[in-house]
């Protein structure tokens, strides 16, 4: 590894300790060195507080005059919640920048390494750039489309089944998976599950981490007519964190105003073959700066997303157990396809294993 990319992936490292914290920023690590040597070092931590490359640069002081600075995507050359980093750069007396990818932001693209250029700074990019991509890989997608990035999370046995015929489903996978599953909530902005998942399984959809230390996401219950038990546990929670439930204009006026007595949140939602419109919900989602939301539902929201062709991503983890049965619900249900011709494909995929639980992680190949 030459002395760009060993730097390089200081800066992902340090991109990576604040992961689910910036949105709707994306993760930034920087990183100056001087005569190879690493003189200062600095992360975003959340909107609105400094950015990387000031962090960084403060710490190195006066060592940052002739450094190179190396950070994972373009700096912003704009007025934001901060001033701009390429200013920063520039007054520090940085000779050469760093960087992994070019921002997608159109309010960015481009400009901040016009910028740095325009000063007599060299810029190198494109350094480890596919690493940066899938780090902010929900930031791309939330700031080039205005739709927050979609992971799906099964747990099946080895047969396709995501519970018994009545409804059983703890537990599939064991506990090291089900601690994996608790760090995805607490990168994520937002958990998302149908009506029918919280009538069976009454979860409380927070983030339990051992040693604690995690953060519990929004909750967002996708219930078309109201059917939410007013003694839900995703209600009665303790958790700090927000309760959304999506209705449509089905939903009666009374039950919702019953809910919204007990703290939770309700958001109409245009109806789509009678039910809620998930496009629709996820751009309200997205508007309220929820970068990234993790699906735990059933077949039913499930494929409903995946027809709608806004998953980004699987989480698929597969238990040793058989459960059989015809009406045993699966992961995705539906209408379903005819022919395999049609099928979804799933790519770049990933493999860890947990115990005797095996997960697959990839991103479908969404059909036109």
């Amino acid at each position: 590894m030459d002395a760009d990319d060993r730097f390089m992936s200081m800066a992902l490292d340090l991109a990576r300790q604040v992961r689910g914290r910036t949105s709707p920023n994306p993760m930034v690590g920087a990183v100056v060195v001087q005569d190879s040597e690493v003189v200062g070092t600095g992360y975003h931590q959340a909107a609105g507080m400094p950015h990387a490359e000031t962090v960084a640069l403060n710490k190195a002081g006066e060592k940052a005059k002739g450094a190179t600075l190396y950070v994972n995507i373009e700096p912003c050359s704009h007025h934001g919640r901060t001033g701009p980093c390429t200013e920063a750069i520039i007054k520090a007396g940085i000779s050469r920048v760093v960087a992994g990818m070019q921002d997608p932001n159109p309010l960015i693209s481009g400009r901040g390494f016009a910028r740095l250029s325009e000063a007599g700074i060299k810029v190198n990019k494109g350094i480890l750039e596919q690493k940066a991509r899938r780090l902010n890989e929900a930031f791309i997608k939330y700031i080039t489309t205005g739709l927050p990035f979609v992971a799906i999370k099964v747990a099946m046995s080895m047969d396709g089944k995501i519970g018994t015929m009545a409804g059983d489903s703890h537990w599939i996978t064991g506990e090291k998976s089900r601690q994996f599953v608790h760090r995805l909530r607490d990168n994520s902005d937002a958990i998302m599950v149908g009506i029918e998942t919280v009538l069976i399984d009454d979860p409380r959809l927070t983030t339990r981490i051992e040693g604690g230390g995690g953060k519990d996401p929004l909750r967002v219950i996708v219930d078309s007519t109201a059917r939410l038990p007013i003694d839900a546990r995703v209600i009665e929670s303790t958790s700090s964190a927000r309760t959304i439930v999506a209705v449509t204009d089905q939903a009666p006026e009374e039950k919702c105003r019953i809910l919204e007595e007990k703290g939770v949140e309700i958001i109409t939602v245009p109806a789509k073959n009678g039910r809620v419109d998930v496009v629709e919900l996820m751009k309200k989602l997205a508007e309220r700066e929820l970068t990234i939301v993790l699906v735990e539902g059933g077949g039913t929201l499930n494929y409903s997303l995946l027809e709608n062709k806004i998953v980004d991503k699987l989480f698929v983890f597969i238990a040793p157990k058989i459960i059989g049965g015809r009406r045993s619900p699966t992961p995705f249900s539906g209408s379903g396809i005819e022919s395999l011709k049609d099928a979804w494909f799933v790519e770049d995929i990933e493999m860890k294993q947990f115990d005797q639980d095996l997960l697959l992680i990839g991103y479908p190949v969404l059909r036109e």
